[in-house]
């Protein structure tokens, strides 16, 4: 077993900085895979309302109340009375009376009703149901909008990022206001494993490219959640706390920074 490295968030909480994500895991299989997980040594599940299988999530863990997950308010749900009837949904299929970490999954700000999902949340959090709270796909002016509304930071946003999509000044921003960053998408939908850079830094480590990767999202704080339907690749994804890269190694990666890498929607322009 690796040791679990973990980060503070800013209401105290402790969050495992790895950990497995299941978009698009097929609901049917779900389960068999978080079960797997566990096995090698996971400690963290990130899953969504919008995935379809919080059941499957909630199957393999059940009992396994030391296990961190994450679900997130889906896009029809916006609104204060209609996020805290989602959580409540989502509450049930993950066998959980309390949740983890609850985030809002996009933005939606044509609807602009993200707002008042976000006092949803606060309620979910003072009353012990969340334990923290966040968002994802939050751009710097949807942040300032519900902090400034309402005083209560997030924890966390979860947003795309990896090694051609560095997000350098919103981290910045997050940085500033205590919120960890965390990192979907982060091996760049396997686009980046084939690159010279990330290849050569691989075999001078006798790692993979996927493991370097994933090392880079850890050695610079951010929370990673790496998705696979494959027992090898649990290991392999897992096998990533197992060493480290030198400043060179990052230097090198960090140099792949793309100002076009984006590969997922546009939170700003997304119409779902």
């Amino acid at each position: 077993m690796h040791d679990q490295p973990a980060v503070v968030l800013n209401d105290g909480q402790s969050m495992p900085q790895f950990g497995l994500g299941v978009f698009q895991t097929p609901p049917e299989i779900t389960a068999d895979i978080v079960r797997k997980a566990v096995d090698v040594g996971y400690r963290a599940v990130d899953t969504a309302a919008a995935y379809r299988n919080e059941e499957g999530v909630g199957e393999a863990l059940a009992g396994h109340d030391d296990i961190f997950v994450t679900t997130k308010l889906w896009n029809a749900d916006h609104g204060f009375d209609e996020a805290l009837g989602a959580f409540e949904e989502s509450a049930r299929k993950l066998r959980r009376h309390t949740l983890d970490l609850y985030l809002i999954h996009w933005p939606r700000p044509r609807l602009n009703r993200y707002a008042d999902s976000w006092k949803a949340l606060i309620r979910l959090k003072s009353e012990g149901r969340s334990r923290s709270i966040g968002v994802s796909n939050f751009n710097r002016d949807h942040l300032d909008r519900i902090i400034g509304e309402t005083g209560v930071t997030p924890a966390v946003n979860q947003i795309e990022l990896h090694p051609r999509f560095q997000q350098r000044a919103l981290r910045a921003f997050h940085d500033q206001h205590g919120i960890k960053t965390e990192s979907w998408s982060p091996l760049g939908r396997g686009s980046l494993l084939g690159d010279p850079t990330i290849a050569g830094i691989a075999a001078k480590h006798s790692k993979t490219p996927a493991q370097v990767v994933i090392r880079w999202h850890l050695e610079g704080g951010l929370i990673v959640i790496p998705k696979t339907v494959k027992l090898e690749r649990l290991r392999e994804n897992i096998g990533a706390l197992g060493f480290r890269l030198d400043d060179d190694d990052m230097r090198r990666i960090d140099a792949l920074d793309s100002p076009d890498g984006r590969i997922g929607p546009d939170p700003a322009t997304a119409t779902f």
